[in-house]
C-alpha cells in the first residue's frame, strides 16, 4: 500500500463509495520553490477530511474549499496559487513560488468517472506503473498504461523520468510503484542504511537468515526476513522500482541473491566488497554462467566514489549510487 500522504485516489474512492463524497486535487504545474512537485495530491472528501498534500500546508484551505464547491456543482477547476516568501519559511523552503491545482470532484458532473479511479486504485495495489491522464478544458480522461495509447511515447518518457508533467495540452499524472529496497546482510552498515533509505522513501526489507544480526533490537520498525536470500527475493517480487544490496561478504549469502537479483528488472544491484572480493565474486558468478552483460549490471564496489570510510559514510555512499541510477538511469560511473 503506499503511504497516507501518497493515497490519495484510494482515500477519495473509498469516500465516495462510503457515499461521503469526493474530490482530487493534483498539482500540475509549479514554478520557483514550490512546496510540493508536481504530481502530488490531497483527497478531500465532502465532510472536509483529507488525505495528502498539494503545498504542505500553504493552500490545502482554499484548495479544500474550492473541492467542497466542487462535490456541488461538479465542475473541475484549475486554481493558480502563489506562495510567498514568509509561507514558504514555514513548510522549510528558502524561498516562495507558485503552483497550479487542479480540483476534480469524483462521480459527479464532468469529475472522474469512479470506474477509472477504481482501475488506478487496482493499477497502484498490483505495483503496475501506469499514467493517469487528463486533458482539462475538454475533461477527457484514460490511463495510459500501454503501446496501443496515442500518448504513451509521452506517458512512457513520464514514467521513466518519474515525473508529472503536460504533454500538449494533457496533464499525465504519473503513478509508478513505491520505491523498495532489499538489504541482504543485517552488518553494521546495513543499520546506517535503512533509516536513510526510509528517509529517502523507499520500503525497506532487511534479509538475513541470522536471527541474531537480523534481530527487532537491532533493525526497530523494520521488515525483517530470515528466509534464504534467493527465497527471500522471490518471495519479495524484484521489479523496476527495487533495488538491491549485499553486503554480507559471505559468498553463501550473497551470491544466491546476485543471482536473483540480475535474473529480475530491479534497477540497481550493488555488492560489498574490495576489488579483489569482486574479482573473485565475478568468477564464481561466470562459473555459474552469469554473462558479461549481467555481469555489468553490478555495482562493486557498492556505493559513490567518495571516499566513504566509517559504516554511515558507506550508508551515505550506497544511497547516492541508488538515486543516481534511479534518476539518471543512462549513466554508469
Amino acid at each position: 500500500m503506499p503511504a497516507e500522504h501518497d493515497s490519495g485516489p484510494e482515500a477519495a474512492l473509498a469516500w465516495y463509495r462510503d457515499g461521503r463524497g469526493a474530490a482530487l486535487a493534483t498539482v500540475v504545474e509549479t514554478w520557483g520553490s514550490a512546496p510540493r512537485p508536481a504530481g502530488s495530491q490531497l483527497a478531500v472528501s465532502g465532510d472536509a477530511g483529507m488525505v495528502g498534500s498539494v503545498s504542505g500546508g500553504c493552500v490545502e484551505g482554499a484548495v479544500i474549499a474550492e473541492a467542497l464547491e466542487a462535490m456541488q456543482d461538479g465542475v473541475p477547476r484549475l486554481l493558480d496559487f502563489g506562495v510567498s516568501d514568509d509561507e514558504a519559511f514555514a513548510v522549510g523552503l528558502a524561498c516562495g513560488g507558485r503552483i497550479r491545482v487542479l480540483v476534480e470532484p469524483v462521480g459527479i458532473g464532468r469529475g472522474i468517472d469512479p470506474d477509472l479511479l477504481g482501475r488506478l486504485a487496482a493499477a497502484r495495489a498490483a505495483r503496475q506503473a501506469v499514467v493517469a491522464a487528463v486533458r482539462p478544458g475538454a475533461w477527457e480522461r484514460r490511463l495510459a498504461a500501454g503501446p496501443d495509447d496515442p500518448l504513451w511515447p509521452a506517458a512512457e518518457a513520464a514514467l521513466l523520468a518519474d515525473r508529472s508533467g503536460f504533454a500538449g495540452d494533457w496533464f499525465l499524472g504519473v503513478h509508478n510503484p513505491p520505491l523498495r529496497l532489499a538489504v541482504v546482510g543485517a552488518v553494521h552498515i546495513a543499520q546506517a542504511l535503512v533509516p536513510m533509505a526510509r528517509l529517502a522513501g523507499y520500503d525497506v526489507s532487511v534479509v538475513d537468515p541470522r536471527e541474531a544480526f537480523a534481530s527487532p533490537a537491532r533493525f526497530p520498525d523494520t521488515r525483517l526476513v530470515h528466509d534464504w536470500p534467493d527465497a527471500a527475493l522471490a518471495a519479495l517480487g524484484l521489479d523496476a522500482r527495487t533495488a538491491v544490496v549485499t553486503l554480507t561478504h559471505d559468498p553463501k549469502l550473497d551470491d544466491p541473491a546476485i543471482l536473483a537479483a540480475l535474473a529480475s528488472r530491479a534497477f540497481y544491484l550493488g555488492c560489498l566488497g574490495s576489488p579483489r572480493t569482486h574479482a573473485r565474486r565475478v568468477e564464481r558468478l561466470r562459473a555459474a554462467g552469469v554473462d558479461a552483460e549481467a555481469l555489468g549490471r553490478i555495482h562493486a564496489p557498492v556505493g559513490a566514489d567518495i571516499g566513504a570510510s566509517t559504516p554511515a559514510e558507506i550508508a551515505v555512499a550506497i544511497l547516492a549510487e541508488i538515486t543516481e541510477r534511479l534518476r539518471r538511469p543512462g549513466t554508469r560511473p
